[in-house]
């Protein structure tokens, strides 16, 4: 009896960690297939200038592995829909994802299947394999560099970091930001609202993101439908209270959301429990999700249906981008609202 086993993921840069984690998930049926993002998903998900290999190498590479019995190219930033149509006997993901975020976990277990997060080989990342040739090739580490400098040069460091990280947005993202732009001005237009949350300085993100969408902005216009969930602070106490951290916004989309609408989940580091728990909760009500993270938030953009993954590791420069971001969606939708 044949028992497939699903996994997906990149595999832009392979290493030994990805080989054993292929060859522990082949061992639990008769049939692997890989699942991997098209080379335009990989950009959503990883950012410019990825993918460093094309995704018919990347699927090459991997075909050449013993364990792996088929490889499919997939569009969406998820595989969710792959998911749906290949309905396999068993899901596999890698030991940094938690069950409960695994996308098409509930799927896979509603008929039966089973899941699994396999634990990875320790010391091997792609994202470090990476950052580990951009320093020998520059000899240049952007957190060590800042911690060593005085203070005096601390005004000039923090605005050269700041335009430099504009110039990286400048250079690769614009496509992004208007498709985002475009995918927020629909649910609008469709008559549903835009739910934000986030953490820390997030949070402050979250909060003005959802004052200029109901605020005047530039233009007059007809103010958005927008939400805030981390305003409401008689609500998180209860929710505090109540439930574990992991729930507070989870439990709010549970109680707002509807279908059609759009999550947009913030998260300087990609890896906050608490906004990947608010994502998975809008995608099983059928709303829409939008990740805006930094360069190191392959997870929080693997999540969501698009994302913006902000060139910067530091945390000032990925909130002030957020913000910027936002200004440029407010003056694109106001710009289309205004040609109607």
């Amino acid at each position: 009896m044949e028992v497939v086993v699903f996994t997906n993921g990149c595999f832009d840069i392979i290493h030994p960690g990805h080989v054993e984690l292929l060859e522990r998930a082949r061992a639990l049926g008769t049939k692997l297939i890989v699942g991997i993002n098209s080379d335009a998903s990989v950009r959503r998900i990883k950012g410019s200038p990825r993918p460093y290999f094309s995704q018919e190498d990347r699927a090459a590479t991997l075909k050449g592995l013993r364990s792996v019995d088929e490889v499919v190219i997939f569009e969406e930033s998820t595989p969710e829909n792959l998911i749906r149509k290949l309905k396999p006997d068993v899901l596999v993901k890698g030991g940094d994802w938690q069950l409960s975020e695994i996308v098409g976990a509930d799927l896979v277990q509603s008929y039966g299947g089973r899941v699994f997060s396999i634990p990875l080989k320790e010391g091997y990342s792609s994202t470090a394999v990476v950052e580990k040739i951009r320093q020998e090739l520059t000899g240049y580490n952007i957190e060590k560099s800042a911690a060593n400098d005085g203070f005096s040069d601390l005004i000039k460091k923090s605005l050269i970091s700041h335009t430099e990280t504009i110039e990286k947005i400048l250079g690769g993202e614009i496509e992004n930001i208007e498709r985002c732009a475009e995918f927020i001005q629909q649910v609008f237009e469709s008559g549903n609202k835009v739910l934000l949350c986030g953490n820390g300085g997030s949070a402050a993100d979250a909060q003005h993101i959802a004052a200029e969408f109901v605020g005047r902005y530039e233009t007059e216009r007809k103010a958005l439908p927008a939400i805030a969930l981390t305003t409401d602070t008689s609500a998180l106490t209860a929710l505090a209270n109540d439930f574990d951290f992991e729930r507070i916004f989870s439990r709010q989309v549970e109680a707002l959301a509807r279908k059609g609408d759009l999550l947009i989940a913030i998260s300087t580091s990609g890896n906050s429990p608490n906004i990947s728990a608010a994502v998975m909760a809008a995608r099983r009500v059928g709303c829409r999700t939008l990740g805006l993270t930094g360069a190191k938030g392959k997870k929080l953009a693997s999540l969501c249906d698009e994302s913006i993954l902000v060139p910067a590791v530091r945390t000032a420069r990925i909130q002030e981008s957020h913000i910027l971001i936002a200004h440029i969606w407010c003056e694109i939708i106001d710009a289309k609202f205004s040609e109607g």
